[in-house]
């Protein structure tokens, strides 16, 4: 019988799944975040969940409207991050040594899919969450027609396949994110798309370069994008 795996052995098995995924999302996934927040017009002091590299977070320095900057990941510190942001290592499958609600914004890129309980994690985030805080997070759009026509073909979604996992470990759809967000008590998420999609079985080509034609949305969108937040008299723990 196989022995429980000690919690430095999961840890450690973690951060090799994260430096595994390199710690990095796309362009277009970032400037979705950047419209969403001035969309929202996002002030106050917000959280980075899951930096990675610190990507996402430097551009939310450069966005100039929020009071502070917190990052957190289980991997270490960017050397070359500016010195006014915190960084905290955490292991993001457990709760975060931070006081209840004390960010007013919490962003989170393509983080969701590598951990394994995503409604711990949304309950996590409600926790962190302000009296009607903005949450925002990305990650791989699973009713894509590239996504959909991996699952009909191969038996799985498209980013969760063995050259993705132990990466990726967490497939959602929509109904499953409104779900979770409900039961963690937020709102009725928005969604947005990047407008940026891989065509299936030629994924060096895009569906938006396709000539005469404009592609984007649902089934044209590599990744998704859910907007929430907490109710302005929202019950915290």
């Amino acid at each position: 019988m196989n022995q429980p795996t000690s919690s430095v052995a999961l840890y450690q098995q973690r951060k090799q799944s994260a430096e595994f995924s390199a710690g990095i999302s796309s362009e277009a996934i970032h400037a979705c975040f950047e419209s969403v927040l001035i969309g929202q017009a996002a002030s106050g002091a917000v959280l980075d969940w899951g930096a990675g590299r610190g990507l996402l977070t430097r551009r939310l320095l450069t966005l100039n409207r929020f009071e502070s900057i917190t990052a957190v990941d289980i991997q270490s510190r960017p050397s070359s991050l500016d010195s006014s942001i915190e960084w905290i290592e955490a292991d993001l499958n457990q709760p975060l040594n931070l006081k209840p609600h004390c960010f007013d914004v919490i962003v989170s890129a393509e983080v969701i899919e590598h951990l394994e309980n995503p409604r711990a994690t949304a309950r996590e985030w409600f926790r962190l969450l302000k009296p009607g805080g903005l949450l925002i997070f990305s990650t791989p759009n699973n009713e894509s027609w590239r996504a959909l026509l991996a699952l009909v073909m191969r038996g799985h979604f498209v980013d969760f396949g063995d050259l993705s996992y132990p990466a990726h470990i967490t497939a959602l759809v929509r109904k499953d994110i409104t779900r979770i967000l409900y039961e963690a008590g937020f709102t009725p998420p928005q969604f947005s798309f990047t407008n940026v999609g891989k065509i299936p079985r030629l994924p060096q080509y895009r569906w938006q370069r396709l000539p005469f034609v404009s592609l984007g949305g649902l089934r044209f969108s590599d990744n998704l994008l859910a907007i929430t937040q907490t109710s302005q008299h929202a019950s915290h723990p």
